[in-house]
């Protein structure tokens, strides 16, 4: 992890804390969530440009306007992330319906009654984070693999936020694949984000969207090793409904192959943001780890 000053660490993780506050007790705080990241946006158009780019090569065939619309719905969609992120301490057992319904539950009760656990494969898709939320009130508490952040106050109070209803945060690092299987043995649920880019040390290339990406194959690895069911999952804004739908996919079959079972795991995932394109997070870099020889894309 990178190191800040600790004056820095402070002014940042005051600056969130005080956010937070401001849109739990606000009575628009969507609307507020989305002036804090057009604020963000304007000061860094480097991720504007990144959505853009990301665009023109997994989407070719979509026109500008239909980009635009694309970039303007990933930010919404990151708004409605921060703005329910702020409204967690008033969410329980009691009202979470509300805000949040299954489609696909019997996907996860099949998984539970093999008994070997569950991998969750999501993303930077929907709410990520309202997803292992509300799950931990709907059905019963899972783990969460987390990368720590570089910001250790930070870190606290996502992890505070993340724990509020019962779940478990697991921080990559060296050790962190002990208590995973662990939870694993116990029939438990644990979700990884498996979308993001990492360097070639650390990854395989897979297609996605018809270009290749660097991803980690230890998801798959650990499936094969752990025996858990891989369902791919995520919770998807509904306009109509006015609240989140917990989508859970079918099974994913795992063969013990590393690289065909890490390119069906990610297919999935690309047919769930072909079909909600404007709710996946298209800021960031995906595909800036290149194959050896190949220039870079951004």
């Amino acid at each position: 992890m990178a190191r800040h000053s600790p004056f820095r660490n402070h002014l940042e993780a005051a600056l969130v804390r005080s956010l937070l506050a401001v849109l739990h007790h606000a009575p628009f705080r969507l609307g507020l969530s989305r002036t804090a990241f057009r604020l963000f946006d304007a000061a860094a158009p480097r991720l504007r440009a990144a959505a853009w780019r990301n665009l023109e090569l997994a989407l070719p065939e979509t026109t500008r306007d239909q980009r635009a619309r694309i970039v303007e719905g990933c930010w919404r969609s990151l708004s409605r992330v921060l703005a329910d992120l702020a409204r967690f301490p008033d969410i329980t057992r009691a009202n979470v319906h509300r805000f949040i319904r299954y489609d696909g539950f019997e996907h996860f009760e099949a998984a539970k009654r093999r008994g070997r656990g569950v991998l969750f494969a999501t993303a930077h898709l929907g709410n990520w984070e309202f997803s292992a939320f509300a799950h931990a009130l709907m059905a019963e508490p899972m783990s969460i693999v987390v990368r720590p952040m570089d910001n250790p106050l930070l870190d606290d109070l996502a992890t505070r936020y993340r724990t509020m209803s019962g779940n478990t945060v697991i921080g990559r690092g060296k050790d962190f694949l002990r208590p995973l299987l662990a939870a694993l043995h116990h029939n438990q649920a644990a979700g990884i984000l498996i979308d993001q880019n990492v360097t070639a040390g650390r990854g395989v290339f897979i297609d996605f969207f018809g270009l290749p990406a660097c991803v980690d194959s230890g998801f798959a690895r650990l499936a094969a090793r752990s025996g858990a069911a891989v369902i791919p999952g995520y919770a998807l804004w509904s306009d109509e409904e006015s609240r989140y739908v917990l989508v859970f996919e079918p099974e994913v079959e795992i063969t013990g192959d590393t690289m065909r079972d890490t390119q069906s795991i990610h297919s999935r995932l690309e047919a769930a943001i072909r079909r909600h394109p404007d709710q996946w997070m298209w800021i960031h870099r995906r595909w800036k780890t290149r194959p050896p020889g190949q220039p870079p894309l951004y």
